[in-house]
């Protein structure tokens, strides 16, 4: 009905003055602070005969019976004054039917809203009317803004910002009113300027009204769309489960650009809390802004500026498959997510079942799939109406196949984001999938770029330990269309934590050399960051316990003497050709490697190699205690474990076991059963097999297909030389469908307060 209305207002015969108050800030703050509205004052103008009717006051009873004492002061109202008023639902049907009754005694047809300045409409009531679950008439979604009607009169006044209702009137010479009472002083110094405009010189029309969109419409966007920053902003704080129209909800009153609104994921393809939401102007983006620390129902929700270019890389698109798919105008998507792998289109339809069928039938089914075509477990469906959306939710968790499917509310937005993620060249190096690679022990790792002194790299030192690499991206600003393609690095320490490190590769010497002139010492949740420009070479050597700084480059002690291997190793003496096949444990330093080359051996031992320095400077390892003597944990670089073997169930038989293995059955061999390997990080060190078993207690996918999922000797827990937890353990899953599954929904998780980070091996 907006387009009707719009076009109803612009020909109206009367204009009703109005204004309202709220019980906390007021003027240019209105609305600010979520108050709610205690006072409204109307009165109608006879556009044709230039007549004034009647003036009314209604008090408005709140849910709270609380007035800030900014709002006695400048309104002059008491508790007394609103506690036996109507509520709001009330107050506004007793305005609708006193304005449309006498309009209709002067023998009028129609009537649009006069106020000065937006934000009694767009900040007051319509979010207030959205909270409270009301719905407004018709009137309250089309107004006329009387300051910009007068700048059309009067360009030469002021700006809009420094307009006010003195100023005007003192512009066109008129005498100030002076009635003392809030909200009637105000009515009658905008009559007063209406019939002034209406009347010669001005001989004002006024033709165009404002509207407020009853609902959001969704839509695409597509990446070479140009899309001013100035309407731009991002919410943070949202609850994960929220909507594309949940947050148009919480912007009630502002009108957001069609497809506007864009659902943050974070490396795991899950929303993060965050939407990037797209305004249709920058007035409507700087009343947002206002909506600052609001609340989404008990959440507070924090509203920032955002750029075109970041609601771009969320919500553009260039697939014309996603296109096509979102080609069709008011759909519902319903997202699912866990999918096996070897769903089909017609089994997917069939678990919908007909009571929600998919708009246009395998049409209206999206599945998403890695770039070699492998499906990822996820896909998007549509639907017609709410009611079959509905109906579909009603199967979250339900089985298909031997996995049970999450369904929940998704957006155009989403739709590409997760195109996007899973179908483009990843820019940012993840965690690396493996923790034990089959690597020769003297080659240089695939994961660092071969050594260099050409100083194309930049080091961050200093970063919060919070901090991931959405956030270092965000730190760089525009500076990340110049980073290599998996050019950034997170260092970790040996418990698999951050460290506060992190080195970035650019495109050139020059970009890197801005970013440390353009980012040093710029801050980063409260912390400032120090960016120094390095060269690989550089780079190799820090990670190995050198430091790196504006005063030049300090190697790591490497000329230390080289210490006895322990006890537990000398009954085991190994050429290093025996070596020629070793398990490497994962480098601490977050960077994608490719397949390594296997090397076959007739034998597998596992063996103590004495360290060289050249050794450590290929594998490029963080770590300061460099020939530790016996090692510490499982992660030292001085000894390597080899595949199951005979020597491998002998020395795990030793009095310091490298991994004890949670079942008698198991002391035969180093690694658990077979299967799907999953790597458990940061365990607490008195952690018993019992509370792993605990951590994933209900992970089970029916009553018989997984009834052995995670029996005691699926789970060996790695131990120091001391004998004591090392921090890490390996868990077998059946298969590699449910080792994926338990890392996407347990990674994170506190594990006795402490949040446990789980690898996929396999």
């Amino acid at each position: 009905f907006l387009p009707l209305w719009s076009l109803m207002a612009s020909h109206s015969d009367t204009l009703v003055v109005f204004f309202g108050a709220t019980a906390g800030a007021n003027g240019g703050k209105l609305g600010s602070d979520e108050r709610e509205i205690i006072l409204l004052v109307w009165q109608i103008v006879d556009l044709h005969e230039k007549k004034v009717g009647k003036l009314h006051k209604c008090f408005v009873k709140p849910d709270t019976y609380e007035l800030t004492d900014q709002c006695k002061e400048e309104t002059g109202l008491t508790l007394e004054d609103i506690v036996d008023a109507e509520p709001l639902d009330k107050v506004l049907e007793q305005i609708q039917q006193s304005v449309s009754s006498e309009v209709k005694c002067l023998g009028r047809s129609s009537y649009t809203l006069l106020v000065n300045g937006p934000l009694v409409i767009r900040q007051a009531l319509h979010p207030e009317a959205s909270k409270k679950n009301l719905v407004l008439p018709e009137c309250f979604f089309s107004f006329v803004d009387l300051r910009k009607e007068f700048l059309k009169c009067c360009p030469n006044a002021s700006s809009i910002q420094k307009l006010t209702l003195s100023s005007m009137l003192d512009y066109v010479g008129l005498p100030v009113v002076s009635e003392q009472m809030i909200g009637v002083r105000e009515v009658k110094s905008m009559v007063q300027l209406t019939l002034c405009i209406l009347d010669e010189p001005y001989k004002h029309k006024f033709y165009c009204a404002e509207t407020v969109n009853s609902k959001f419409d969704s839509g695409t966007c597509s990446k070479t769309e140009p899309v001013d920053s100035e309407t731009v902003i991002r919410a943070r704080g949202l609850p994960w489960q929220s909507s594309d129209q949940d947050i148009a909800r919480f912007f009630k009153g502002l009108n957001i650009a069609k497809g506007g609104v864009a659902l943050c994921l974070n490396a795991q393809g899950r929303r993060n809390g965050e939407a990037l939401v797209r305004f249709i102007n920058a007035e409507h983006r700087d009343l947002a802004l206002e909506r600052h620390k609001h609340h989404m129902g008990s959440r507070y929700i924090e509203v920032y500026k955002a750029t075109g270019e970041e609601f771009l890389k969320i919500a553009g698109g260039t697939s014309n498959e996603v296109a096509q798919f979102l080609s069709k105008e008011n759909q519902v998507i319903i997202r699912m997510r866990g999918l096996p792998f070897t769903a089909t289109t017609q089994e997917v339809l069939s678990f919908l079942g007909p009571e929600s069928p998919v708009t246009d039938g395998t049409e209206g089914l999206l599945f998403v799939k890695y770039p070699d075509g492998r499906p990822t477990g996820d896909a998007f469906v549509l639907f017609s109406c709410e009611e079959y959306a509905q109906n579909a939710l009603k199967k979250h968790k339900q089985i298909l196949g031997k996995r049970y499917i999450e369904l929940f509310r998704s957006t155009a937005a989403e739709v590409q984001q997760v195109l996007n993620r899973y179908m483009s060249t990843p820019l940012i190096s993840t965690l690396p999938p493996s923790p034990i690679v089959p690597l020769p022990v003297l080659s240089t790792p695939p994961f660092l770029p071969t050594a260099s002194s050409t100083r194309d790299c930049v080091r961050l030192r200093g970063l919060p330990y919070t901090a991931g690499i959405e956030d270092i991206l965000e730190f760089m600003g525009d500076h990340t269309v110049d980073i290599k393609t998996h050019g950034v690095h997170m260092v970790l320490n040996q418990q698999g934590r951050p460290s506060g490190d992190a080195f970035i590769q650019m495109k050139s010497s020059d970009k890197a050399f801005l970013v440390a002139q353009k980012c040093h010492k710029k801050t980063m949740k409260d912390r400032y960051v120090e960016v120094f420009q390095c060269s690989t070479e550089e780079m190799s050597i820090v990670l190995m316990g050198g430091t790196l700084n504006r005063s030049g480059l300090s190697p790591p002690p490497c000329k230390l003497p080289c210490l006895s291997p322990p006890t537990a190793y000398a009954a085991f003496p190994t050429s290093p050709a025996i070596l020629s096949e070793a398990l490497y444990q994962p480098p601490l330093l977050a960077a994608p490697r490719g397949p390594p080359t296997t090397m076959h051996s007739p034998a597998h031992a596992l063996a103590y190699y004495p360290p060289q320095p050249h050794l450590y400077m290929n594998m490029n390892m963080n770590y300061t205690a460099y020939y530790p003597s016996p090692p510490v944990s499982p992660s030292t670089v001085s000894y390597f474990a080899a595949p199951p073997g005979a020597m491998a169930a002998a020395v795990a038989a030793q009095a310091h076991p490298v991994a004890a293995p949670a079942h008698p059955a198991a002391a035969s061999s180093v690694l658990p059963q077979p299967g799907a390997l999953v790597r458990m990080q940061g365990l607490p060190y008195n952690t018993g097999v019992k509370d792993i078993l605990s951590f994933f207690q209900g992970y089970q996918y029916g009553p018989d297909e997984y009834s052995g999922l995670l029996q005691p000797d699926a789970v060996l827990i790695l131990y120091n030389f001391s004998g004591q937890c090392s921090g890490e353990a390996l868990v077998t899953f059946p298969n590699e469908d449910v080792a994926r599954r338990a890392v996407a929904e347990h990674s994170g998780h506190p594990f006795y307060g402490q949040p446990i980070h789980l690898v996929f091996c396999n």
